[in-house]
């Protein structure tokens, strides 16, 4: 996976979005990219929060843009230090986060994505940006579970 059919390198895209759920995904496309030579594209979504009624106060003097991108780089120190490798990129999008990474795997060999950890019935469930992702990726899409605890 280390080129694609142009020469061009390989990219790896992750959907990061500050849970635990992510981090794991994170952890395994980096592992993944590192195997492949492969360019590791990770991207965060942020929206508007939704209002009913009366806005808190303070709200319009939110960069909620900022702040995801600060979880990102967050999540990113995390599993790689300070000094992230060259071939790391990072995306912060404003948008609905299943479609920012729908449109973000457009080209790319690969989409990762978290999934919920429910317990049960429920575990077996996926949450609805990584279903949508399944359904409407322009190529594979992993899938990382979260590891199991007993």
């Amino acid at each position: 996976m280390s080129e694609t059919g142009s020469g061009q390198r390989a990219r790896i895209v992750v959907g990061v979005d500050g849970s635990a759920g992510s981090a794991h995904a994170l952890r395994w496309a980096a592992r993944q990219a590192g195997y492949a030579g492969a360019t590791l594209e990770a991207v965060t979504a942020w929206q508007y929060p939704a209002f009913f009624g009366w806005a808190p106060v303070g709200v319009d003097s939110a960069d909620f843009g900022s702040i995801a991108e600060k979880s990102l780089n967050d999540a990113l120190n995390e599993v790689f230090g300070s000094q992230w490798p060259e071939w790391v990129r990072t995306r912060v999008v404003e948008g609905y986060p299943a479609r920012v990474l729908v449109e973000a795997s457009e080209g790319a060999d690969l989409l990762v994505v978290g999934s919920r950890g429910h317990a049960g019935f429920a575990d077996a469930l996926l949450g609805s940006v990584s279903t949508y992702c399944v359904q409407h990726a322009h190529g594979p899409v992993t899938v990382i579970r979260p590891p199991r605890h007993h």
